[in-house]
């Protein structure tokens, strides 16, 4: 009987909540363990909107077509879209040198005398820069004939792909007077040149590029009298 006694009371013990004597222990420990059972829950949410969302993504990426890489390509590259507007680029400035090519109306001698030395001589074509006519400090690189020398610098004649023969009265007017001299090969296209021949350009051989050709004494004769016609 005393047997059976203890054995009920430690089944009491064992009652959560409950002492041996009935009384209320207080909060029952199964509150903590709900709102662990909460948090649980919420997690397992959380992983399941990633997962949903993974596979979504992986879907997509399949549909899509071998070389289609327009979902890498910025908004405005998609088809029919127009590019963002740039600023405007600066104008086009001389490159750091030493002397400039100069307008020259002192007196010209004109010379043909090339010479395979790696140098530029009279009768050649050579690269460099040309200042343009508005003497604002823009020029381009040109090709230039070298008619003559003044000390150490060089006198020149630039030349142009472009046909003046369709506008010759008006580049006349203008005071511009060009003289057909061919191709050759400071052109690597091979398109025809034309030389002016009323400005006349004062540079510094160091400033030249590199030598384009040599022109022919022929030709060279023939823009030797229409520049002595021209000056008178």
């Amino acid at each position: 009987m005393s047997f059976s006694w203890r054995r009920a009371r430690r089944t009491a013990d064992a009652r959560p909540g409950v002492s041996s004597s009935g009384a209320s222990r207080g909060p029952s420990p199964t509150v903590p363990r709900v709102a662990g059972s909460n948090w649980r829950r919420a997690l397992e949410q959380l992983v399941g909107v990633v997962v949903r969302e993974g596979s979504r993504s992986l879907r997509r990426s399949s549909r899509r077509r071998p070389g289609d890489r327009s979902a890498s390509l910025p908004e405005w590259a998609a088809p029919g879209s127009a590019p963002p507007a740039r600023a405007p680029l600066p104008p086009a400035a001389p490159p750091r040198r030493i002397h400039l090519a100069t307008d020259y109306t002192g007196p010209l001698e004109l010379d043909y005398a090339p010479r395979a030395d790696g140098r530029p001589d009279p009768g050649e074509v050579v690269w460099t820069w040309v200042p343009f006519d508005e003497g604002d400090g823009r020029g381009k690189d040109r090709p230039v004939l070298v008619v003559g020398r003044d000390g150490d610098a060089l006198l020149g004649l630039m030349l142009t792909s472009k046909d003046h023969d369709r506008d010759a009265s008006d580049e006349a007017r203008h005071g511009r007077h060009w003289v057909d001299v061919g191709v050759g090969g400071w052109d690597r296209q091979g398109r025809p040149s034309e030389v002016r021949i009323d400005r006349v350009l004062r540079i510094d051989p160091d400033d030249v590029r590199r030598e384009g050709a040599v022109l022919g004494r022929d030709r060279f004769d023939q823009v030797a009298v229409e520049v002595r016609r021209l000056r008178g």
